[in-house]
This record gives structure tokens, C-alpha cells and sequence, in this order.
């Protein structure tokens, strides 16, 4: 009391700001167990489950299936970086051109093509027809988009064509 005198604070003043005080105190206590009480209920009424299943045995089931999932997913991705090796290997790129090689009558039924892998490696073929001589066939090894034999006009533009898809 003392203190209160020596600070100029009337009790009064004191007593009522603490029974406010404990008023709001007690006003919020009710208002968080009236809360509590629905997050209860609602929490009871969750963890009860569908047709007598208890919530615990379906998240078990659920945690089950994720691991199921994720074996079958190493299992997939496995195979897919068997599948993306071998693709590397497989003739992605692919160009034809037809032409007539000996400026004969009768059409352009001469044509190159080549086939490429991803690094560009692969084979050129080319077939020349001739309605008087018949048919050549050459065929020519790709390396990184490079060839030891010279190549023929048509066989250098299949080869570029080719490279660029």
C-alpha cells in the first residue's frame, strides 16, 4: 500500500483494473473450452472412420499403398534408364531425297537416306537407277556426323538434312 501512496496510484484505481483484468481473463477462458470442446467433438467424430473402420487402420492402408507405389516407381525408373540407353543407340533422325541419277526419262527413282542415331551416327544409303544399267547400291558409314568416303552431292544434302532434325 504503501508504494501505491508513494507513486500517487489511488487503490481503487488498482482494485478495479485487476477484477477487469480477471473478468477478460475469465471471459477468454470460457471461450477457449468452448472451442476445445468443438475441436473435441469434431476430432471424436474424425478418428470414428467409415462403416466401423477406425481411422488408424486406413492411414495404415494408406501408408501401405504409398510404399507399394514407390517400389513399383524405383522398379519403373529402372527400366526407363534401360530404355533412354538404348535409345541412344536406336535411329532417331532419318532424311530421304529422291533424284535422278542420270538424267534418264523416267522419273527420280534414284534416292539417298540416311539414318542417325542421336550422336549423329548411323549409314547413308544410296540407290542409283538406271533403266539401261539397273540398280547400284552403296551404302556408307556415319561417325559423329562425319564419313571416310567422299560423299555425293545428294548423300552430302541427306546427311545435312538428316543432322538437322
Amino acid at each position: 500500500m504503501e508504494l501505491f501512496n508513494y507513486v500517487g496510484i489511488d487503490i481503487g484505481y488498482v482494485l478495479i483494473g485487476t477484477i477487469g483484468f480477471s473478468i477478460i481473463m475469465f471471459i477468454m477462458l470460457i471461450v477457449v473450452l468452448v472451442k476445445q470442446n468443438k475441436l473435441k467433438k469434431r476430432y471424436n467424430a474424425f478418428m470414428e472412420g467409415n462403416d466401423a473402420k477406425s481411422l488408424e487402420k486406413v492411414i495404415t492402408e494408406r501408408f501401405n499403398e504409398v510404399d507399394a507405389v514407390k517400389e513399383k516407381l524405383q522398379v519403373v525408373d529402372g527400366r526407363l534408364e534401360g530404355i533412354d540407353k538404348i535409345l541412344l543407340t536406336t535411329y532417331k533422325k532419318m532424311a530421304l531425297i529422291k533424284y535422278d541419277a542420270f538424267r534418264e526419262m523416267g522419273g527420280n527413282l534414284s534416292f539417298a537416306i540416311a539414318l542417325l542415331t542421336e550422336t549423329n551416327d548411323g549409314f547413308i544409303i544410296n540407290a542409283m537407277h538406271s533403266s539401261r544399267e539397273g540398280c547400284y547400291i552403296y551404302a556408307k558409314e556415319i561417325v559423329n556426323g562425319q564419313c571416310d568416303m567422299i560423299l555425293a552431292d545428294e548423300e552430302k544434302q541427306v546427311l545435312e538434312k538428316a543432322m538437322s532434325k
